[in-house]
């Protein structure tokens, strides 16, 4: 990609759910504006990791998705000034990721809105309008003493991998990243039903492959 970063990062990813984060967000942006690299990298060590796994829900290779979050990082430094605080600085890197990841056009797919063979109801489990007939058990309240397991921490990031491409956007911002509902229906563009029914579907899905696989 043309004026394409080099970005790397001094930390894990882990860092951007932080609790303080949300408090100094507003200072870094400031002290970004004036052109101070410091915050920039900050923000790269923050974020950069979250916004190359949510590429990989429209990517297959993760070189595509680091170039794709990179891409993102001059279009959040080309568009510091159009941007309002009407979202946190998060969501708006997310969604800057996901327009770079769509317009790649990698996989036809990949591109949203969602297709309806991924929404269709299978099972009597939702209504019309996209909620649950019976509320399913979240996978993760199932075994939330488990997860601190690397193995099993390992296997779950494989199969939020292999899931189909809307499904696996919905969890990682869901559920990886911790996004709340209106952030993500804002992000991928898509209505609260679609997203409810998506992240339902991802959750099931994976349940049932560790169950397959007598992890627990």
């Amino acid at each position: 990609m043309r004026g394409r970063l080099t970005i790397t990062t001094g930390t894990d990813g882990q860092g951007e759910h932080s609790p303080s984060h949300g408090s100094d967000e507003g200072e870094l942006l400031g002290r970004l504006r004036t052109g101070d690299e410091e915050a920039f990298v900050c923000l790269v060590d923050r974020h950069h990791a979250a916004m190359v796994r949510f590429a990989r829900g429209y990517v297959r290779s993760p070189a595509v998705a680091e170039e794709v979050a990179q891409d993102a990082w001059l279009g959040l430094l080309r568009g510091l000034d159009r941007f309002e605080g009407r979202s946190s600085l998060r969501t708006w890197l997310f969604r800057i990721v996901a327009n770079r990841a769509i317009s790649a056009g990698l996989h036809e797919r990949q591109h949203l809105p969602v297709d309806d063979s991924e929404l269709g109801d299978d099972s009597g489990r939702f209504s019309q309008d996209g909620w649950w007939v019976t509320p399913p058990v979240h996978w993760a309240d199932e075994a939330v003493d488990r997860m601190v397991a690397p193995e099993l921490a390992a296997r779950v990031r494989q199969l939020v991998e292999d899931l189909p491409p809307a499904q696996r956007q919905v969890v990682t911002l869901r559920d990886v990243e911790g996004l709340p509902t209106a952030d993500v229906c804002s992000i991928l563009g898509i209505s609260e039903g679609n997203q409810r029914v998506l992240l339902h579907r991802a959750r099931a899905r994976i349940r049932r492959h560790l169950e397959q696989e007598a992890v627990w």
